[in-house]
C-alpha cells in the first residue's frame, strides 16, 4: 500500500496522530502534546523534528531518517517492535525502553541516561552516546563501532557482542551474560564484577578492580593499562600481553602476563592451587592486600 505523504507539517495537542497507519512524514513538526504517534504502524520519518514527550510509544514498523527529538521528547520510544533509526540526533534521555529488533546506525545520543533498558533485539552501528545506566537488562545486542561515556553501562544484560567500540563507563557488565567484546578500548573502575561469560579478545583495559567475581572470564590477547586488584574471586582463562600492575586472589583457572607487578594470594580465602600463575618476571609476592599490611609511609 502507498504511504500518505504529510509534508511541512506542525503538529501540537496531545496524540495529534493517534493510531495512524501508512504514513510517510517529511519536514514537519510534533510540538506540544503527548504522544503524538501512539499505537501507529508502519511509518517513515525523514526531517521531523519531535518537542515533546512519548511521540512513539506501542509502535510497530517505523523508519526514522536525518531526525531529531529534542531534549523535551524524553521517554521517546517505548513498547515499539520493527524501528529503524538512521543519521539522527537524540537529545532526550530515557528512550528505547522494552523494544524489539530495534535498528540503531550513524545516531548521536547526546543525552542517553537511561536509555536501551530492557530492549530486545538491538543493533548499534556508528552510534555515539554519553549518559549513564545505558543498555539496563536487554538482550540479543550486536554493537559495532560504540563510543560510550557513561557509567553503569550494560548492566544485566544478556548475549551481546561489541566490536570496535570505546567505552569509558565505570562499573560496565555488572550481572551481564554471555557477553564478548573484540578489538575495543575500555576505561572505568570494578569493570565486569557478578558477570557469567564475559569475553574480552584484542581489547586494551584501564580498570582499578575490574574484572572480579567473575564465572568464566575470558580474555585473549589483552593489554592491560594501570589496572590493579585484578580477578578477585574469578574463574579466569586470560592471556595478556604485556604488564599487570597487580592480580588479587583469583579463584580459578589461569593467569598468563609478560609482567605482574604484585601478586596477591591470601590462602585462607582462596585455594591457591586452583589457579595457575604463568609469567616469569613477577616483582612482588604478598600474602594479604596493602589494607591488611597497615598504611605504608609516605
Amino acid at each position: 500500500m502507498e504511504k500518505k505523504l504529510i509534508r511541512d507539517k506542525k503538529f501540537s495537542g496531545e496524540r495529534a496522530l493517534f493510531h495512524s497507519t501508512d504514513l510517510r512524514i517529511e519536514a514537519s513538526v510534533f510540538e506540544d502534546g503527548e504522544s503524538p504517534l501512539k499505537e501507529s504502524s508502519d511509518l517513515e520519518l525523514e526531517h521531523v523534528l519531535f518537542r515533546w514527550k512519548y511521540p512513539l510509544w506501542y509502535c510497530k514498523n517505523v523508519i526514522a531518517r536525518q531526525s531529531c527529538w529534542f531534549d523535551m521528547a524524553r521517554a521517546g520510544v517505548w513498547y515499539t517492535e520493527g524501528m529503524r533509526v538512521e543519521d539522527c540526533v537524540i537529545q532526550a534521555p530515557k528512550n528505547f525502553r522494552r523494544c524489539r529488533d530495534l535498528s540503531i546506525r550513524d545516531t548521536a545520543m547526546t543525552d542517553a541516561k537511561e536509555t536501551l533498558w530492557s530492549c530486545q533485539g538491538v543493533k548499534l552501528a556508528n552510534v555515539t552516546a554519553r549518559g549513564d545506566y545505558f543498555a539496563m537488562n536487554s538482550s540479543g545486542m550486536e554493537i559495532d563501532n560504540l563510543i560510550l561515556d557513561g557509567n553503569y553501562s550494560f548492566d544485566g544484560v544478556r548475549d551481546v557482542t561489541i566490536r570496535n567500540s570505546r567505552l569509558l563507563s565505570k562499573d560496565a557488565f555488572w550481572n551481564s551474560e554471555n557477553v564478548t567484546v573484540y578489538d575495543s578500548f575500555i576505561s572505568g573502575e570494578y569493570l565486569g564484577w557478578n558477570s557469567k561469560k564475559l569475553t574480552l579478545i584484542n581489547c586494551t583495559i584501564e580498570s582499578l578492580q575490574g574484572m572480579c567475581y567473575i564465572e568464566e572470564l575470558v580474555m585473549k590477547d589483552c593489554r592491560l593499562v594501570d589496572t590493579t586488584l585484578a580477578f578477585e574471586y574469578s574463574s579466569a582463562d586470560v592471556s595478556v600481553n604485556g604488564r599487570i600492575e597487580s592480580v588479587f586472589n583469583p579463584k580459578s583457572g589461569t593467569i598468563r602476563a609478560d609482567e605482574i607487578g604484585e601478586l596477591i594470594i591470601e590462602k585462607d580465602e582462596i585455594d591457591p592451587s586452583r589457579t595457575k600463575i604463568v609469567c616469569e618476571a613477577v616483582e612482588v609476592r604478598s600474602d594479604a592486600p596493602e589494607w591488611k599490611r597497615g598504611t605504608k609511609d609516605v
